[in-house]
């Protein structure tokens, strides 16, 4: 699909047919047609645009020929069939040329809704290079947003552990885990883009768009820092879950086995006046209440003994 939008004299996003001027090129999950139909009227190479699709291409920026390619990568939520939120990367391109700015993605994102309806503040197509910076930074602001749900399903899945140690509540914890992973090798890419726009001047700035790279650089660092943080937290809880549920293993076993030790004694006196031998007590008219109190005698003993050693 192909969406070609230009800022008007109101300085109002509107969607124009035709490529031209100052107008902003958005492709998602584009057809062949397409991306020979964009990179003909653009001079685009079909390359990039490809590459941009590839969902395990990794970040990068390049200037060739007058146009700067940019590859980054922005977080999106997919769910799995219970339901349960799993966060993962997927690139986006973003191309510049002399003529108009062209963004490239396999899948649709709120990211770039934000310019479609007319949200962002100080928005125009023909500005390239801010328009290019501010995709930039809405990025780093949606890492951060999600970092603060996947903190905030952290503690909702450590509070259910604390209920009932159940599978589905430490596979939301390696769910989480996979995706902090996916953060935190995104982000340093992303980073490393950012360093090389700021050091080797890619893009032509004026000093307002250089503060605002300066504002990205700093959003992706607390974002980078924030996966780190919360991935070293996760990875502590993992290891504190498997050990609390293998004590909670041996607490059970160690109660079972006391459980059982105490119930044989009951039996075994049975079994000894069940057999055909002579035994004491067994011309007594009390014998059954001997063997009772016997029995009892022992099983009391025997699990006040464990009491006291706190085995249950």
């Amino acid at each position: 699909m192909i969406e070609i939008f230009k800022s008007n004299q109101e300085r109002q996003l509107e969607k124009v047919e035709s490529i031209s001027k100052g107008c902003w090129v958005n492709m998602l999950a584009p057809t062949e047609e397409e991306i020979i139909r964009v990179a003909s009227e653009t001079q685009i190479s079909e390359d990039f645009i490809k590459d941009a699709l590839d969902d395990e291409e990794r970040p990068r920026i390049e200037r060739e020929e007058g146009q700067i390619y940019i590859i980054v990568d922005f977080p999106y939520i997919i769910h799995d069939d219970s339901g349960f939120p799993i966060y993962e990367t997927i690139p986006i391109g973003i191309v510049l040329t002399d003529e108009c700015i062209v963004t490239v993605s396999l899948k649709d994102t709120p990211i770039l809704n934000d310019f479609k309806t007319n949200k962002m503040k100080e928005f125009f197509t023909y500005k390239k290079t801010r328009f290019a910076l501010q995709i930039l930074f809405v990025i780093s602001t949606y890492y951060l947003r999600f970092l603060k749900q996947i903190n905030k399903k952290t503690n909702e899945i450590e509070h259910e552990l604390h209920q009932s140690m159940k599978n589905k509540e430490l596979f939301g914890f390696l769910a989480l885990e996979k995706s902090l992973v996916y953060f935190t090798t995104s982000l340093r890419s992303n980073k490393f883009v950012l360093d090389k726009i700021l050091r080797f001047n890619y893009l032509k700035m004026y000093e307002e768009d250089k503060d605002l790279l300066e504002d990205v650089i700093i959003e992706t660092t607390q974002a980078i820092e924030m996966a780190d943080t919360y991935s070293s937290i996760l990875s502590s809880m993992m290891n504190a879950f498997s050990s609390i549920i293998s004590n909670n293993l041996n607490i059970v076993m160690k109660f079972l086995t006391s459980i059982t030790i105490i119930l044989s004694f009951p039996t075994m006196v049975a079994s000894f006046y069940g057999m055909n031998v002579n035994i004491p007590f067994q011309h007594s008219k009390h014998a059954f209440l001997i063997t009772l109190l016997i029995a009892g005698f022992l099983t009391s003993s025997t699990a006040l003994i464990f009491w006291k050693k706190k085995y249950f």
